[in-house]
């Protein structure tokens, strides 16, 4: 007579989990906003780490606020800069004066608090923005668990070298941006609304294998007109 085979009882609570599908990225046309701090080497060197929280706060607010205040979305934040996106979840519109006027806002904005540093820790910063428009994958990437939103593409790394390209207090946009704005090639200087522009001449950008038209919006300090 064959003995009945024991029988197997959980020792606890079994959980079953729903796993949720990430959702397949999708292209978009947008412009995409990168902003960092300069001189934060420095700031890093001179002051103690418990000094930096707050005046970092202080920067990631103000980018965050003229951000959002132009229908942007932040899409990252991680040391001293920030990547943000306009015209990415609306297929009718791309995004390039909501983008300009949000890193001109940014420039004003981050002067008042630059005087405010300098007079309170004698300390010296600026800020750098680049703009470029064109087509991006927005999705969630990342590692399991902890993916997020983001945009993903050339447009992105373009935009991400005009800001280090730019000098302190300047802004540098694309040509694709000042297409979208109906700004003439030909114009060497022109205003938008009331922002300040100059054309400069083509300069390469690292990794990019030819050189772009771009367009400054120069330091007040620097400006021509």
């Amino acid at each position: 007579m064959q003995d009945n085979p024991p029988k197997l009882r959980a020792n606890g609570a079994l959980t079953v989990k729903k796993v949720r599908r990430v959702p397949p990225a999708r292209t978009a046309l947008a412009t995409v906003l990168f902003a960092d701090l300069r001189g934060y080497t420095g700031l890093a060197e001179q002051l103690a780490p418990a000094q930096l929280v707050p005046l970092l706060d202080e920067f990631f607010m103000l980018l965050a606020r003229a951000t959002h205040a132009h229908g942007g979305t932040v899409y990252h934040m991680a040391g001293d800069g920030m990547m943000a996106g306009f015209g990415a979840e609306d297929p009718t519109h791309n995004g390039a004066r909501e983008a300009l006027g949000a890193g001109h806002a940014m420039l004003e904005n981050f002067a008042v608090l630059a005087a405010r540093w300098r007079a309170e820790l004698s300390i010296d910063t600026g800020i750098g923005v680049g703009l470029h428009m064109g087509e991006v994958a927005v999705g969630l990437f990342g590692p399991p668990r902890q993916k997020s939103p983001t945009l993903v593409g050339d447009t992105v790394n373009v935009a991400a070298r005009l800001c280090s390209r730019a000098r302190a207090g300047e802004l540098l946009l694309s040509c694709t941006v000042a297409t979208a704005l109906d700004i003439d090639e030909g114009d060497r200087e022109r205003f938008v609304g009331p922002i300040p522009m100059l054309h400069l001449p083509q300069f390469a950008l690292r990794g990019r294998t030819a050189p772009l038209d771009i367009w400054c919006v120069p330091a007040a300090q620097r400006a021509a007109f």
